[in-house]
């Protein structure tokens, strides 16, 4: 797969390529486009991803995991992005979910966590629009009712943060819990018929009648990365006070400029030896380059961009200083305008891959579809991001609960 190695020197670069995953890259790769015309996964490919120490990324030692910094961890998600986006899709959410939820549990719940993380369990989150889940206390423990949507990578894991309401309290903060998919009382429904990141299983999970214990029970309240700024607020690690959105924001950056990259060299490589209408040599004609050179420009911005936002991270985090709104905003919109820029980027590489490359029905084709999941994922949307921006730039108060 063509990369930058031999465009660009790589001293003093922010990313770099995998470590983790390194092995399976070559998998993940060749079951890419069965994946996308099944809408799943290879079961022994998931085995595999399973047993990979990719898994225990984002949980820190106290977890029994390894702590990796986030452009680490970024720089796995985005090797893999432009090999198989589905699988990049629900390792990004695995990855940025379980720091969610180990901020959320707590020193409590560290033992839980802890078991999680040694069996090498793959978490999901669907908590999206549409979802809706009602918890009733009984004597065997809270039992839940109702549905979850957008559920990422829930065909493929052992369990899943759910968002309920009580019926036995009128207050209004929601509750936090996990599930264990496994139970009988769950079921993953196939609901994701979208043409992005088919094979994502980002999919619907009802409850019915399903058993948890209380004890397992926390608060999510809106805004939860004012708690996490607290000090009297106890953490497992200190990187659990970087808001969980903002992380996402960032990975979800880096995956798009993977992506870009893969794809900008790939229909370059192609264009060499192509002939356009006439006879004449493709690359020889300035259109190409101009779109290329740009191109390959807003890749290089995007790239920087969001690299910049996670190194300062990592920074705080190695420094324990704790993150204020700003460094929220920060994330977001960094990962957001990388997004941003390789879309325009996108639309270049397609311009110049022309009719021709729509004919022979490239890989390009499928990671075109797959990136246009990327900024309509609501985490990193512009619409909600940017007027947030402008309000604090602005010295108002932001308004995001998430």
């Amino acid at each position: 797969m063509l990369d930058d190695s031999e465009l660009f020197t790589d001293s003093g670069r922010g990313f770099q390529g995998s470590v983790f995953v390194t092995p399976l890259l070559e998998k993940i790769s060749s079951q890419s486009s069965i994946a996308d015309q099944t809408r799943s996964i290879d079961e022994s490919l998931i085995r595999e991803l399973k047993d990979n120490d990719i898994m225990r990324i984002s949980a820190s030692a106290e977890l029994g995991g390894l702590g990796e910094s986030v452009v680490s961890i970024a720089n796995e998600l985005r090797a893999i992005a432009p090999r198989c986006t589905s699988t990049a899709w629900f390792m990004w959410n695995h990855l940025c979910t379980f720091h969610h939820f180990a901020g959320l549990f707590g020193p409590k719940n560290k033992n839980f966590l802890t078991q999680i993380v040694a069996n090498q369990e793959w978490v999901c989150f669907p908590a999206g629009a549409s979802s809706k889940i009602i918890g009733s206390k009984t004597e065997e423990g809270i039992r839940l009712n109702g549905v979850a949507a957008f559920g990422s990578g829930s065909r493929y894991s052992e369990w899943a943060g759910v968002v309920f309401n009580e019926d036995w309290s009128a207050d209004q903060t929601p509750c936090f819990s996990m599930v264990d998919l496994r139970k009988s009382s769950v079921r993953v429904e196939q609901t994701w018929e979208a043409m992005s990141v088919r094979a994502s299983s980002t999919d619907h999970i009802y409850y019915d009648a399903t058993v948890i214990p209380e004890e397992r029970v926390v608060p999510w309240p809106l805004r939860h990365r004012e708690n996490l700024r607290d000090p009297e607020y106890h953490v497992i690690n200190d990187r659990y006070r970087e808001d969980w959105v903002g992380l996402s924001v960032v990975w979800l950056g880096a995956m798009a400029t993977g992506l870009v990259e893969v794809s900008l060299n790939e229909v370059a490589a192609s264009i060499k030896e192509r002939i356009a209408i006439f006879g004449t040599k493709m690359v020889d004609k300035p259109t190409i380059h101009t779109n290329l050179g740009r191109a390959r420009a807003l890749l290089n911005a995007a790239t920087d961009t969001v690299y910049a936002a996670m190194i300062e991270t990592d920074t705080r985090i190695t420094q324990n200083i704790f993150p204020v709104e700003g460094d929220y905003f920060r994330q977001t919109s960094s990962g957001m305008q990388a997004v941003l820029l390789c879309e325009e980027a996108m639309k270049l590489i397609l311009r110049v891959s022309g009719g021709n490359g729509l004919r022979e029905g490239t890989d390009f084709e499928r990671r075109y579809r797959d990136f246009q999941a990327f900024p309509l994922h609501i985490n990193g949307h512009a619409d909600r991001i940017t007027e947030q921006l402008g309000r604090i730039s602005l010295g108002l108060e932001s308004e995001n609960v998430f």
